[in-house]
């Protein structure tokens, strides 16, 4: 697949190294010298300086026959006009733009992005995403990151393991005699900064952050095994008015959860823009790391602190304090991805990185057949995948312990209707199944072949 690449920041990047990776044919276009200077030196692509809206760049980039262009420069007019051009001039078949203001997204202009007039085939707007990712892990307790797959019912979870949990240091093919009812399967556990695929005979150990995946209706049951009983989230302090945290307030406000939020937000203009952007939600004009203010908006009685403002340390600082005042959890938007260790180690529960939920966001639409949903693990080192299976795929019609799946890949959950089953080594996968299953980034290549999948664009 030959793919252009318009933006060399965070999200192009990694968009290009994971691209890279599968050997496919990628050109990276920014106007800093600096940025591209570091893919060149980093990746093995094609990058150079240029304007990424202009003819001759794009042609420069082969955008002649190109199969898809990504936009996700730092300008949405930019990445906006580089999608027109390139369908207009080159006919590219598939053109994803990133879209930051909110005002090109309201349904009232809906046709502006119709093939007739500005044709772009995906539309990822950062800020919808990462405050629809909060919202998920914010509705489970106890969790710091969770997947929905298969129209949500079933679930991937993430989640941390401490001393009280009681199923470390018990190995995986015990968990079922000792728990009957936990029907559940660990895809992934990360430790030490390294994530590993376990084996029936790995164990759980404290300090782990494990990756689980459970019908919906099984998660409550789930995190209880993990020792997480911490109550719902129903009261939130959101530090931070702008895109993010308006839209998230916007969801609750309109929820039948039972959710609250107040606003905090520094700029005064800001703050009287969201509130009549919001009229029933509570908003604070002022700086979060005043406890004048954090007493104002009640931080005493708040269940989590959201901070989702566009600098990280203001972030840490107001959730570390936040947590001082005993604020059960704490939700931080983080940018520069090398903080996410310390931040967590410090108490952190939950830390929510821009450009891992935008990249993961557009990677879904790099691939097609049969796979429907893709979600990238850990800065691309694993996907979680949702795929259907075929009558040729090599998985139906036989158990799981004889399908010889490639090292790397372990099924985590099939679907039959409106039925969920956690597989056993005796599970067989049939045809129109969809299976659930966790795959490293070595093995994805495999997975697509096992499926019979064959991907548009390959």
């Amino acid at each position: 697949m030959k793919v252009v690449i318009c933006g060399a920041g965070q999200v192009g990047f990694h968009i290009a190294r994971y691209l890279a990776g599968e050997n496919n044919d990628v050109t990276v276009v920014d106007q800093s010298p600096e940025l591209i200077g570091k893919i060149n030196d980093q990746l093995d692509v094609q990058a150079f300086v240029g304007h990424a809206s202009h003819p001759d760049v794009l042609e420069r980039a082969g955008a002649g026959d190109a199969d898809m262009l990504i936009a996700v420069t730092f300008t949405d007019e930019v990445n906006m006009i580089a999608c027109q051009v390139a369908h207009s001039l080159f006919n590219v078949p598939t053109k994803i733009a990133r879209i930051r203001q909110q005002n090109y997204l309201d349904p009232t202009w809906a046709n502006l992005f119709a093939r007739d007039q500005l044709p772009i085939d995906v539309i990822i707007s950062p800020e919808i995403e990462v405050a629809r990712a909060i919202a998920r892990r914010i509705r489970v307790p106890g969790a710091f990151d969770m997947i929905p797959m298969a129209e949500d019912r079933v679930r991937v979870i993430g989640v941390r393991c401490t001393e009280d949990c009681p199923v470390i240091h018990t190995p995986l093919r015990q968990l079922t005699s000792l728990f009957p009812d936990l029907n559940i399967t660990v895809t992934a556990i990360l430790r030490d900064e390294t994530m590993q695929i376990p084996s029936a005979d790995d164990q759980m150990l404290p300090g782990d952050e494990v990756y689980f995946v459970a019908e919906t209706g099984h998660v409550a049951r789930a995190m209880a095994v993990f020792g997480h009983e911490e109550k719902e989230t129903r009261r939130l302090i959101i530090v931070g008015g702008g895109n993010i945290g308006t839209t998230l307030a916007d969801d609750i406000a309109n929820s039948e959860d039972g959710y609250t939020a107040k606003i905090i937000e520094l700029d005064k203009r800001r703050a009287r823009k969201v509130a009549e952007i919001l009229p029933t939600t509570t908003i604070i004009q002022g700086n979060a790391l005043d406890h004048e203010i954090l007493e104002e908006a009640g931080i005493r009685n708040a269940d989590a602190i959201v901070a989702v403002t566009d600098h990280d340390e203001s972030n840490v600082l107001c959730s570390l304090l936040s947590k001082r005042y005993g604020v059960e959890r704490a939700v931080t938007l983080i940018n520069k991805t090398n903080y996410g260790p310390l931040i967590t180690a410090l108490g952190v529960d939950v830390v929510v990185s821009p450009r891992e939920i935008t990249a993961s966001t557009i990677l879904q639409h790099v691939r097609r057949g049969r796979i429907r949903s893709v979600h990238s693990l850990r800065d691309g080192y694993a996907e979680i995948i949702e795929a259907e299976a075929l009558e040729t795929s090599s998985l139906v019609g036989q158990p799981l312990k004889d399908a010889r799946l490639p090292n790397g890949v372990i099924v985590g959950a099939v679907v039959r209707g409106d039925k969920v089953i956690i597989p056993r080594p005796d599970t067989a996968v049939e045809a129109k199944d969809r299976v659930i299953l966790l795959a490293d980034a070595k093995t994805v290549k495999k997975v697509e072949k096992m499926f019979a999948v064959r991907l548009e664009y390959f």
